[in-house]
């Protein structure tokens, strides 16, 4: 019996039927875990992995993750041979590569000047090749288009790191980069947005979009707190933040006079919501607690939200929550005054 045999020719079926979007997301889950455990899955990892296939354009970073956490809890209950399974039922003729190209990015080896895949993984890569009927010449384009992504993504991640501004495609800002190198700092740059975070739960971001004319208008009739109000609660938090986790509530909210000519405030309390974890002493991770600070106004014809993350470690001491809500508000303020606005 081969050692991927109990993966790619289990007979076991999950109770569980996955989207085409989750099927090319469960392949790089059960590739990552075929030579560890999923408790050594590095799920910041798998989401910086493969936001960039086309499959996951319109997903968020908290949705691609609250996908992948799905799927490990699916392949601790049932197995990754299941989980495979359900993959491949679910993946049309369309996704193969995709799913075979998600499975690839997992084994690639960034680490060192040259990208590459390690020779100790290419059994790995042949058997997940011929479990998804993947033919020799079309593997091998798709390795080597992985590659080049990979190239590509470290040499715009070098540039914009190595640098002390990033500038928005759109040129309707620029802000000095918050994070740094040494701390694991990752810049996911997407359209209509940009974040900046690191290993020690900084999460810094800017969301933004130009205004149609007719959009200024009804700002002006309804009033810049109401639609500010009406944009941040009843659209942004439930599509970014609530939709991947229930638990999160909005637990304060200002409106900001002074503010960039208008602004609205709001911290919402997500348990179990940092963008980092904290593992158990029996090799179960599991999410620290966050609160995140948002700041939504306009400026220049396009509407901004900025988010500031707070997490919290198992050794902090709570402290009041006004003070708690003051501090949040001025780290906000701290990354607003570092944006040139042009």
């Amino acid at each position: 019996m081969g050692k991927y045999d109990r993966i790619f020719k289990s007979d076991n079926l999950s109770v569980e039927k996955l989207t085409p979007e989750e099927s090319v997301a469960a392949i790089a889950i059960v590739t990552a875990a075929a030579d560890k455990s999923l408790t050594q899955i590095e799920l910041e990892f798998l989401v910086d992995t493969i936001w960039g296939f086309e499959i996951f354009e319109q997903y968020s970073d908290a949705s691609l993750l609250a996908m992948l956490e799905k799927l490990v809890m699916i392949a601790n209950a049932e197995g990754l041979g299941a989980v495979f399974n359900a993959a491949y039922e679910s993946l049309t003729d369309e996704l193969i590569l995709d799913g075979f190209a998600a499975g690839v990015s997992v084994m690639v080896d960034d680490s060192t000047e040259n990208i590459y895949i390690p020779k100790e993984k290419m059994p790995l890569v042949k058997n997940l090749q011929s479990a998804l009927d993947v033919e020799d010449d079309e593997a091998q384009e798709v390795i080597d288009d992985v590659i080049f992504a990979f190239e590509e993504a470290e040499e715009f991640d070098d540039d914009i790191l190595n640098l002390e501004i990033y500038e928005s495609p759109l040129g309707n800002f620029t802000v000095a980069v918050p994070v740094d190198v040494e701390e694991g700092a990752r810049v996911n740059a997407q359209e209509g947005l940009v974040s900046f975070s690191d290993d020690y739960g900084t999460l810094l971001r800017i969301d933004y979009y130009p205004l149609p004319p007719e959009q200024m208008t009804e700002i002006e009739a309804k009033g810049k707190e109401e639609y500010f109000r009406s944009v941040l609660l009843e659209k942004y938090v439930p599509q970014a933040i609530t939709a991947n986790l229930a638990t999160a509530t909005v637990n304060y909210t200002e409106y900001l006079a002074d503010v960039m000519g208008g602004a609205f405030f709001a911290v919402v309390d997500m348990p179990g919501g940092s963008t980092i974890s904290k593992t158990s002493n029996n090799g179960s991770a599991s999410r620290l607690n966050a609160h995140r600070g948002l700041l939504s106004f306009i400026k220049n014809n396009f509407f901004y939200v900025l988010t500031s993350q707070h997490t919290f470690f198992p050794e902090d001491i709570r402290g009041d929550i006004t003070e708690e809500m003051e501090d949040i508000k001025e780290d906000i303020f701290y990354f607003l005054d570092s944006i040139e606005f042009a």
